[in-house]
């Protein structure tokens, strides 16, 4: 085989991948957007995930800044050298890392280090299979650490919130995934796909649940009772009323495919790998002799032309706020649950190492009246050593929540943005302290790197590009109040009122 041109191909296939999001997901976003209701919060966010689809299409660049776990599956004629397929993957993932299609995700669990190249123990992940056939069959998944988080395994028999038992049955199967999408909420960037295991042990039903995102999104089960099983999930997930990035809405989830392997007697796992609306994967063809690329999967059919969001009156009961930090308390209590803020000026970002630092040390600028920015960016430095951004969503706040509010209080920070909201211990600092927390639009990197207008320094590169504090100034940088400092918080209505809904679901339906 020519090793160069499958290096190529390799290539080829990470940065579309990373930048281009596939026909079958499109179709179920457009088709998403269509049904929201206009003026909602939930028709905004579909509106600006359109249009950073489209961003990424043009600027060629990551649809988001988390590109992921990159997880290869690799099928491959009886005699090609895997060996030298793993080689040709690693070279075209440094070279997609060095030119900003993938963001450095691979870090060292003991040490914190950031190799910088998406290489290390165990990433990439690389699956081969065997088979008969005369051509490669190679296929990529990127999928972020947001929704990697949501994963969720249940072993049966168990008891649910809201639903109750689950036995070792098809109904017990059909409460765990319903439960699945009840406790991702919007903190995996929902609307979302999952892929369901049944049965295995907890290693393999995972795997199984992350074979099941390979399959596209119009494709029918051939097994019927899954058939079923699939369609009334559809169905009923949207009926709990989570919606779009968790703000309420129509449509909750995108995506439904379940598998199913044979288990042990004593084990019956039901494993659920949650993927967010940016769902990246792509396949193609490859010739074994030539190295080239002769088919590209999931990218048949028309082109999908998404509508422009309509400008006409929509009777939103929204306010819209402009801040520039640094930003009084007066300012941030006059916002409320609901309310539109665009920022312009400065903003800093900070995520998981960042906040554990902050806790111990003092900070590197003066954060009193500033924006934190939960955000690990792609970042490029150009020839004259200057830093550019690349792509810029918010991460899942949750994780911050042993943290922030003491941060908040002890550093005068006023205003969080992030996504997926935060929990009672920053709900109260936020009262008690005059704070804000404003939610995102997950998985939207290019319309928020658009939003950015220089990077005016770095701090604390120690450690690494994610997890630095980047000193950012912004311009119409543009959020959701979802958590104000009067104790109110959308997220906590949202959970409420959908768990509500999903034990409605909690009578047997399959015998």
């Amino acid at each position: 085989m020519n090793l160069e041109k499958f290096q190529q191909s390799m290539y080829e296939l990470i940065v579309e991948t990373s930048t281009n999001l596939p026909k079958d997901v499109r179709r179920a976003v457009k088709a998403a957007a269509v049904r929201e209701n206009a003026g909602t919060s939930a028709a905004m966010s579909l509106a600006t995930i359109t249009n950073n689809i489209q961003m990424a299409d043009e600027n060629i660049s990551p649809i988001c800044q988390d590109t992921g776990m990159p997880t290869f599956k690799v099928k491959t004629p009886v005699g090609v050298n895997q060996l030298q397929i793993k080689e040709a993957i690693y070279e075209a993932m440094i070279e997609a890392t060095k030119n900003g299609k993938l963001r450095p995700n691979s870090v060292d669990s003991l040490t914190g280090e950031n190799s910088g190249n998406n290489l290390g123990a165990g990433t990439p992940v690389i699956k081969f299979e065997q088979w008969e056939k005369d051509y490669i069959d190679a296929r990529l998944i990127l999928k972020g650490g947001g929704c990697e988080n949501k994963n969720i395994q249940y072993s049966l028999p168990c008891e649910l919130e809201g639903l109750g038992k689950a036995g070792r049955d098809l109904d017990g199967i059909r409460k765990c995934i319903m439960h699945s999408v009840y406790q991702a909420q919007g903190q995996g960037c929902s609307a979302g796909f999952i892929g369901v295991g049944i049965g295995g042990d907890r290693t393999t039903g995972y795997e199984l649940a992350k074979e099941q995102l390979f399959r596209r999104v119009d494709d029918v089960n051939p097994n019927e009772s899954l058939r079923q099983l699939e369609e009334y999930v559809m169905k009923h997930a949207n009926e709990l009323g989570i919606g779009t990035m968790g703000f309420g809405g129509e449509t909750t989830l995108l995506g439904c495919k379940i598998g199913v392997i044979n288990r042990l007697p004593a084990s019956f796992f039901v494993s659920v790998a949650y993927n967010c609306w940016a769902f990246r994967r792509l396949g193609v063809q490859i010739d074994p002799t030539t190295g080239e690329i002769q088919e590209w999967f999931y990218q048949d059919g028309e082109e999908i032309v998404f509508d422009a969001p309509q400008q006409e009156e929509t009777k939103s009961e929204s306010r819209t706020f402009t801040l520039t930090a640094p930003i009084t308390e007066e300012q941030i209590r006059e916002l409320k649950v609901g309310d539109v803020v665009k920022i312009s000026g400065r903003m800093y970002t900070g995520r998981d190492a960042i906040h554990k630092y902050l806790m111990d040390h003092d900070a590197p600028v003066d954060l009193n009246g500033q924006v934190i920015y939960h955000c690990g960016p792609v970042m490029l430095k150009d020839e004259q050593g200057e830093w550019h951004v690349k792509a810029a969503g918010p991460t899942t706040s949750i994780r911050e929540e042993p943290y922030q509010g003491d941060i908040m209080k002890k550093f005068g920070i006023r205003a969080v943005i992030g996504k997926g909201g935060m929990g009672p211990k920053t709900l109260a600092a936020l009262k008690e302290h005059g704070g804000v927390y404003l939610n995102a639009i997950g998985g939207a990197a290019q319309y928020y790197a658009d939003c950015i207008k220089s990077v005016d320094g770095v701090d604390l590169m120690n450690f690494g590009i994610p997890e630095a504090m980047w000193h950012l100034q912004v311009e119409d940088f543009t959020a959701v109040v979802t958590m104000d400092s009067h104790g109110n918080s959308l997220h906590e209505h949202v959970d409420k009122s959908s768990l509500e809904k999903l034990s409605q679901f909690k009578e047997p339906v399959f015998s």
